[in-house]
């Protein structure tokens, strides 16, 4: 079993409270979660109104699906929300 984790920073250069914050995170994740089957969390920057960290995981039988998987919801982040820039993410597969 593959366990693909991903850390993801992203830069809401628009952003003027946590609130606005708030409303963009929620949105990004609930969007995730119903199109990709992966678990996903804002793990770092809560007090931060302009970066955030989400961390997502996804359970596969193989490495490249786990990385494929990350790389579409990543990719989906890029695409899907203007107001919300990919400024780093890294990928780590661990077999359990």
């Amino acid at each position: 079993m593959m366990v693909g984790v991903c850390r993801v920073t992203l830069r809401l250069p628009e952003n003027a409270s946590l609130k606005g914050k708030r409303q963009v995170v929620k949105s990004l994740t609930a969007r995730i979660r119903n199109r990709y089957n992966v678990s996903i969390a804002e793990i770092d920057n809560q007090e931060s109104w302009q970066l955030a960290s989400l961390g997502i995981s996804c359970v596969s039988n193989s490495n490249s699906h786990a990385s494929e998987m990350l790389a579409k919801v990543v990719g989906f982040m890029r695409a899907s929300r203007l107001d919300a820039e990919v400024l780093d993410w890294e990928v780590e597969l661990l077999q359990v």
